[in-house]
């Protein structure tokens, strides 16, 4: 016969709450929640920092973002430093005011092929889209974010937002200083 206690009874006991299952379900969901209020804040397009780096050189440089559904859509040419670092080490940097985002890029193709970015980054940046997203050159690449660290202040108080993918973990943290 199993104990009469916590570790036994009470774990089999409380695992099955109304109370317990509903806290689960909030808690599951408020990686997702505060996911989709960044993004909905961040908007359709930033102008943003990308960092990149291979054979023990980081290089960063100003770029134009287009978001959608919260991965991060960015154009260069295929004969440039940024692309040539992607080719070998996917993962990559972009940073504006107090949002920092790490993530791993892809290629998808020209710009031009995904009708999407192009009406997007036509809409935003369109002195960029008319000058480059047509050269034969160009290529699209998506950044899907694994972290994501914003400053929020409250109340003049500093705190420390942090989304994490894998996992879904998410925080909003005070920072306290030492």
């Amino acid at each position: 016969m199993e104990e009469w206690d916590f570790e036994h009874w009470g774990v089999r006991y409380w695992s099955g709450t109304p109370e317990l299952l509903q806290y689960a379900r909030n808690h599951e969901n408020e990686f997702r929640r505060q996911q989709s209020s960044f993004w909905a804040a961040f908007g359709e397009a930033k102008k943003m920092v990308l960092s990149t780096a291979a054979k023990d050189r980081v290089s960063s440089r100003m770029m134009s973002i287009i978001q959608m559904e919260g991965l991060l859509y960015f154009q260069t040419d295929q004969t440039f430093l940024k692309y040539r670092q992607l080719a070998e080490n996917k993962k990559a940097a972009l940073c504006m005011d107090n949002i920092q985002i790490e993530g791993v890029c892809r290629e998808l193709g020209h710009p031009m092929e995904n009708e999407r970015f192009a009406g997007l980054y036509r809409k935003h940046f369109p002195g960029s889209f008319e000058r480059y997203s047509g050269l034969k050159n160009e290529r699209l690449f998506v950044m899907s974010p694994v972290y994501i660290k914003r400053w929020i202040y409250r109340e003049g108080l500093p705190f420390e937002e942090v989304f994490e993918a894998e996992g879904e973990r998410y925080s909003l943290t005070e920072y306290q200083g030492e």
